[in-house]
C-alpha cells in the first residue's frame, strides 16, 4: 500500500512512532539503541520532519514490535520518477538551503541540459523505452527548477576533469551542456569548480558525494554509487565527508579559472561539431 508522502501524512506517522515507543517504555535514545538508528533521526522523524528507509522501518517495526506498520504504512515518493535509491535524497535536496556536490563522471543532476540527460536516461540496465527516457528528463527538469530562484539554495558544483571531458551523446550535446554550466556560473547562480587531471590521486576519487544544509535540521552528506545511494546523517559521519570534500576543493581550479576551462572546452566541442557537419 502507497501511502503518499506529505507534511500530514509524516506527522502522523510520526505520532505513532513516539505513542509506540512511550507504550514500550523506551526513551529515543533507548530505542535509538536497540533499532540502530541516531537519537537525532528518531526524533525527527517523531516531529514529522524526516521518514525512516524501509530498512530503519523494518528495525522499527522488529524493536517495538509493530507487526509491520512501519515499513508497511512508510510515506514514499512513489509519484516520483527518480532511482529508488536516490528518493529520500530528492526530498532533503528540495528543503535544502545550501548544496554542494562533487561529481567525478557525469554533469550533476541539476545542472544537466534536457539532450544530456536523454543520453545519460539511454545508457544503463534495465533499458528503457523512449516513453520512459522522456518522462525521466523530464521529472530531471522539473528538479532543476531551483535554479530560477536566485537567492536560495545556495549551489556549489566539484567537477572532475572527467565530466567535461567525457563526451555523452555528442559534440554538440557537450558544447551545449558546458556553456549551460559556464552561463549558470557567470551569472552567478551557481559557483563551479574543476578539478584538474593533473592533481592525481584526490580525497573524493570514491564517487559522487552531496553536502546538504538546512535552516531547521543538521546538514546531512548523500554518497552515490553504483545502483545504490546512501543518506549519512551521524554528525561524525557528514562532517568527515565535509572535510573531504574541503580536501579536494583545496586541489581545485578557481572558479574563474574553472569558468575559462569550460568555455575552452565547450569551444572545442562546437569545432568538433562543425567538422562533423562539414566534413
Amino acid at each position: 500500500m502507497a501511502i503518499e508522502d506529505n507534511p500530514r501524512t509524516r506527522e502522523q506517522y510520526g505520532q505513532e512512532l513516539k505513542r509506540r515507543r512511550e507504550a514500550a517504555g523506551l526513551t529515543q535514545e533507548e530505542l535509538s539503541q536497540r533499532a540502530v538508528m541516531s537519537r537525532t533521526h528518531i526524533a525527527h522523524i517523531e516531529a514529522g520532519r524526516r521518514r525512516p528507509d524501509p530498512e530503519d522501518a523494518r528495525r522499527l517495526d522488529q524493536v517495538l514490535g509493530a507487526g509491520g506498520f512501519f515499513e508497511r504504512f512508510l510515506p514514499t515518493l512513489d509519484g516520483k520518477k527518480v532511482a529508488e535509491h536516490f528518493k529520500e535524497a530528492l526530498e532533503f535536496e528540495g528543503k535544502a538551503k545550501v548544496i554542494k556536490e562533487y561529481a567525478p563522471a557525469l554533469v550533476p543532476g541539476l545542472l544537466q541540459t534536457k539532450g544530456y540527460a536523454y543520453e545519460v536516461f539511454g545508457s544503463g540496465y534495465p533499458r528503457k523505452s523512449d516513453e520512459e527516457r522522456d518522462k525521466l528528463v523530464a521529472t530531471r527538469l522539473e528538479r532543476a527548477r531551483i535554479l530560477d530562484n536566485f537567492h536560495a539554495p545556495e549551489l556549489r558544483f566539484l567537477l572532475d576533469e572527467a565530466v567535461l571531458r567525457r563526451v555523452v551523446g555528442s559534440p554538440a550535446v557537450m558544447c551545449e551542456q558546458l556553456r549551460h554550466i559556464s552561463e549558470l556560473a557567470a551569472n552567478r547562480r551557481i559557483r563551479a569548480h574543476v578539478l584538474p587531471y593533473s592533481v592525481g590521486a584526490h580525497a573524493l576519487q570514491a564517487g559522487f558525494l552531496s553536502l546538504m544544509w538546512f535552516e531547521d535540521l543538521p546538514p546531512i552528506a548523500y554518497a552515490e554509487g553504483v545502483n545504490s545511494g546512501r543518506i549519512l546523517e551521524l554528525s561524525s559521519a557528514v562532517h568527515a565527508c565535509q572535510e573531504l570534500y574541503d580536501q579536494a576543493l583545496g586541489d581545485a581550479l578557481s572558479h574563474r579559472e574553472s569558468l575559462d576551462l569550460l568555455r575552452s572546452v565547450a569551444e572545442d566541442y562546437e569545432h568538433e561539431a562543425q567538422r562533423a557537419d562539414h566534413p
